[in-house]
């Protein structure tokens, strides 16, 4: 695999796991186990995906600077 590749798939395979849990987790918080609890899970995680794996592309690069700033220090 290529390593420009490597990058995007890796993101979406931490982003998928982290936004079913939110979703699940916020829709049973709010909602519970009502009759059409799953379709409201799909339409939260329908939205949470896509916004938190741009997100992700403008959140880690700046999260590894901050982490390598901290870290040079001590």
């Amino acid at each position: 695999m290529k390593k420009e590749h490597f990058k995007y798939i890796n993101t979406l395979f931490v982003v998928i796991p982290m936004t079913l849990i939110m979703a699940f987790v916020g829709l049973m918080r709010n909602y519970g186990f009502g009759e059409d609890w799953f379709i409201k899970f799909l339409k939260a995680w329908s939205i949470m995906l896509p916004v938190a794996y741009f997100a992700a592309f403008i959140i880690i690069p700046n999260a590894r600077k901050l982490a390598e700033k901290i870290a040079s220090k001590s």
